[in-house]
């Protein structure tokens, strides 16, 4: 029997787009944190009248991924500058990349050709709350580890 650990402590998260880049890890992520999800189904599968059947396996990568930041996290901060200048022109729009990995668990993930959804929104309440901020990248890749690096190495 195995068992595996986690803990966000262990995550790595960069951001770099036309106008800047930060780590994301550092930024003040709240408990929701990083969620890396893809547009859709990666096979159609086609039934024959007979009950033959097809798959089709679909090409595209690309996916959404959000960022929860708490609500007076420096991130807030360097995203919007990040978005208004990219939104100066379409020469800045859909550039970004983001680099997520766990060393500790063997996770990589690279999203790159991305652009914001919108600018987050913000609300003003009891609690502080978070501002989520979206963006759709073209081309997502993911390798998961196995859950456990028994050799408690770093891996770059």
């Amino acid at each position: 029997m195995s068992a595996g650990t986690y803990s966000f402590l262990d995550v790595q998260a960069a951001l770099s787009g036309p106008g800047g880049s930060f780590d994301i890890a550092s930024a003040g992520v709240s408990d929701e944190a990083i969620r890396v999800s893809m547009d859709g189904p990666k096979n159609t599968k086609t039934m024959g009248a007979n009950g033959d059947g097809m798959h089709s396996l679909h090409a595209a990568k690309g996916g959404r991924v959000s960022i929860s930041l708490l609500k007076t996290a420096p991130g807030n901060a360097q995203m919007s500058q990040l978005y208004n200048f990219q939104s100066l022109s379409a020469a800045n729009w859909g550039r970004n990349n983001l680099a997520i990995k766990n060393p500790v668990t063997g996770d990589a993930i690279m999203c790159a050709a991305g652009a914001f959804t919108k600018q987050s929104d913000v609300g003003y309440s009891v609690d502080g709350g978070l501002n989520v901020w979206e963006f759709e990248f073209i081309t997502i890749d993911e390798v998961l580890g196995n859950g456990l690096n028994p050799t408690g190495l770093i891996i770059p």
